[in-house]
């Protein structure tokens, strides 16, 4: 792609480093696909806030045309720009063209992350991150363990009552308040290793944990396994196993992601699964992508092919194969004469990436006792995306406020998702709005496996 310049193409690109690295990395082929349709544009959050074109796919794919063929060197407001993207890839499932907009963007944010502009104090927090903590199961114990401590031992309390949280951002300090509860001990520590199926068993798969969830939704991941377990499943939990790299790859730490992704490979390998399960749907996203992610490493190509064709999300796999959905008929609902009210926030990534929207609507409408109702637009991204909420506050929080006017209508007793920065969110909204019935945020594992129990 470089040597096209050299051969009187306009220099512009070739004096600027940022230019010759996003000719490096970004797919051509997958830039001239986009035919500047619009049909994107609707799909779109950035887009539907602004109605401004760089705020769309097809604006931000013509910017990173530009560069590429030499009409624009990129400044800081195209890093800007490409950093303003929410990632949820909503355009992909209406783009005629099928163009791979996702990794676009993700090229994009690789190079713009190769000449890197951040303050030292940003830069630190990256790294910090990125590198030293989410990678490591034992230091995200240890952090689990202190916020544990911050949130038991009465120093939260504290905290809040002689107002030191002032220091922080207003958005931070409302993340703050719907944290659940920490746990230093993830679910192998808690259920071990292995969990038999109920009855005979219908496959062998392996629980993909997680780094954040392992932390702050320990028992979900708990539920997760036992809710497999009871559909019929063995239920195999690989110690080998790390982060999924989802947020290093959306955030232009793209070597750090293939790394944490050879090691996920290897670890599903050795532990000889059918299916490897995830119940966060950011990362079933990247898992079922790692066959791209690695394609240009010819030592793990094939195993990565073979890894991404074998991830399911929980509910997809419920319903495809597991024996739970008649266990869910059987609920009782003896106590609860009224069906209580449910309705579904999508996960972006389980809709848009691994083609989930469907299975977790089934299941929610065979749960006895409930009344499901589909909430206007809960397709469409509630702000979330990953750390967005924390780096764009201000743009994710419009995208909230759209998102909570569509659930206070439908006036829902839980409102359940399928990832955990969407619960997060979601609770977040909820802080914020203060609705007069109670209404409360919790992953669709968690009420399933409830509404097990209680049938039992």
């Amino acid at each position: 792609m470089v040597e096209r310049y050299k051969e009187g193409k306009p220099d512009i690109v070739l004096d600027n480093p940022l230019a010759r690295t996003l000719l490096q990395k970004l797919d051509y082929d997958q830039l001239t696909n986009c035919m500047r349709c619009g049909f994107c544009l609707p799909a779109c959050p950035t887009f539907q806030e602004t109605g401004l074109e760089p705020e769309s796919p097809r604006g931000r794919i013509a910017l990173m045309k530009a560069v590429a063929d030499g009409l624009m060197a990129p400044d800081e407001r195209f890093r800007e720009q490409m950093n303003h993207c929410l990632g949820c890839r909503a355009c992909e499932p209406v783009c005629p063209a099928d163009v791979k907009y996702g990794r676009l963007i993700e090229q994009a944010r690789d190079a713009i992350e190769d000449h890197p502009q951040h303050t030292a104090a940003v830069s630190c927090i990256r790294t910090l991150v990125f590198r030293h903590l989410f990678p490591h199961e034992r230091r995200m114990k240890r952090l689990g363990g202190l916020l544990r401590f911050y949130q038991r031992s009465g120093v939260q309390a504290a905290v809040r009552m002689i107002g030191l949280l002032r220091i922080l951002p207003k958005h931070l300090r409302e993340m703050e308040a719907v944290l659940p509860e920490a746990s230093s001990n993830g679910v192998a520590d808690r259920i071990g290793t292995f969990l038999s199926a109920r009855g005979e068993p219908i496959a062998r798969v392996g629980l993909f944990r997680g780094c954040i969830m392992d932390v702050l939704f320990t028992e979900t991941n708990v539920n997760t396994a036992k809710l497999l377990a009871e559909a019929g499943f063995e239920v195999v939990v690989p110690t080998a196993q790390g982060c999924c790299g989802a947020l290093h790859a959306h955030s232009g730490e793209t070597d750090t992601a293939r790394e944490l992704a050879r090691r996920n490979v290897q670890a599903f390998k050795d532990a000889n699964v059918d299916y490897i399960v995830s119940n966060a749907g950011g990362c079933g996203a990247i898992l079922v992508e790692y066959d791209h992610l690695l394609e240009g490493d010819s030592a793990v190509k094939e195993d990565a092919i073979s890894f991404a064709k074998r991830v399911k999300d929980v509910s997809q796999l419920v319903v495809d194969k597991g024996r739970l959905p008649d266990a869910l008929d059987a609920a009782d609902s003896q106590n609860h004469p009224e069906p209580v009210r449910i309705t579904y926030q999508d996960s972006c990534h389980l809709r848009n990436v691994m083609k989930t929207g469907d299975a977790p609507r089934q299941l929610m409408k065979r749960i006895a006792g409930t009344e499901f109702v589909e909430m206007e637009q809960s397709d469409r991204c509630c702000g979330s995306a990953g750390i967005y909420n924390v780096t764009n506050p201000e743009m994710a929080g419009q995208i909230l406020e759209r998102k909570m006017g569509h659930a206070n209508e439908t006036n829902p007793r839980y409102l359940l998702t399928s990832n955990p920065g969407c619960l997060l969110q979601m609770k977040l909204g909820v802080e914020r709005h203060k609705p007069r019935e109670t209404l409360e945020v919790m992953h669709i594992v968690d009420f399933l496996y409830s509404r097990l129990r209680r049938s039992e």
